[in-house]
């Protein structure tokens, strides 16, 4: 018989939450830093107090029950609310204090994270971040199911149910190898790639879905969509337009980091952010009562950004 004054325990929750993020015993386990007997039994014990199973043990997978899947998001916000309600006692004179799980796409996390990061001890010094690199689609569903709290991507996307705040807008820089007759222009138009054989990331990549956007205005004799090279990442990508087998477009941001291999040249567009960029920013669960500290937040990685768009840009002015 299922005791009706039943009331789970968070670290009971917290177990199941790290059960089924981890889907894994033992990993769920090492994160919670106790040991796996210990995690079963906080489990069992949530288990019997619901009178429900939810989780499926086997030798090979964890298999969430669908009752556990029901329940899963309440335990996840569940958490959230708890952790919110520490970080608003610990700042009640403001600022971003406590845990925080963020999580950035690939073309933004390398080369604004070293900079981010080290700005946090002055800025924030009791901000306690988790950064988490994902495409934008696994972005979306860990904001959705609660597993981070906040997201860097790129603008636009799908929103609903989430707030979004607007961080910065960054041009594209082409990159083609040293022999290319756009090496070291300043005035290359969207129009003139026509002819261009553009290297692009794989597909989820939403610096993929931006160009590919950017290219729907051209008529394009070589679409890029149907070539047969595609790269997990930036330096994948860097590495063929050196050896000769295209060009690219990087955002400034990525210039510095990038850029700097031999054999490589580098083109601006007349007109900029506004003719070839993206836009970058924050997204976040409607339902979050941090919006003030994420604003906040915005700002310091907005900075972090101009000051990795500064040292781009001074890259670039020797091309």
């Amino acid at each position: 018989m299922v005791n009706k004054e039943y009331r789970p325990t968070i670290a009971q929750l917290r177990t199941f939450a790290t059960i089924a993020e981890f889907g894994h015993f033992g990993s769920a386990a090492s994160h919670l830093g106790i040991s796996q007997p210990s995690l079963s039994q906080a489990l069992a014990a949530l288990e019997n107090g619901l009178g429900v199973q939810l989780i499926e043990r086997s030798t090979r997978k964890v298999i969430i029950t669908p009752i556990g899947r029901t329940l899963l998001p309440f335990a996840q916000n569940t958490l959230e609310s708890l952790e919110t309600f520490v970080a608003h006692a610990r700042g009640a004179n403001g600022g971003l204090v406590g845990s925080l799980t963020i999580g950035m796409i690939p073309t933004v996390a390398p080369y604004l994270l070293p900079d981010f990061l080290a700005s946090l001890p002055q800025e924030s010094p009791e901000l306690e971040p988790r950064i988490v690199e994902e495409k934008t689609h696994h972005l979306m569903d860990g904001l959705r199911q609660g597993k981070i709290d906040i997201a860097l991507v790129g603008m636009p996307t799908d929103t609903a149910g989430l707030q979004k705040i607007e961080l910065y807008t960054e041009e594209f820089v082409l990159v083609v190898d040293k022999s290319s007759p756009f090496a070291g222009r300043s005035d290359v138009t969207v129009d003139e790639l026509a002819d261009t054989e553009l290297l692009l990331l794989d597909d989820g990549h939403c610096l993929r879905d931006q160009i590919l956007e950017m290219c729907r205005t051209v008529e394009m004799t070589k679409d890029p969509r149907r070539s047969v090279t595609r790269a997990a990442s930036l330096s994948t990508v860097m590495q063929l337009v050196s050896a000769g087998f295209g060009a690219t477009l990087v955002p400034l941001s990525a210039v510095a980091s990038e850029c700097s291999r031999p054999g490589i040249a580098l083109a601006t567009f007349d007109g900029g952010a506004q003719r070839a960029g993206r836009t970058i920013g924050l997204v976040y669960r409607s339902s979050t009562t941090r919006h003030e500290e994420y604003v906040a937040l915005g700002e310091m990685i907005a900075q972090s950004y101009r000051e990795v768009a500064a040292h781009s840009r001074s890259f670039l002015s020797h091309f």
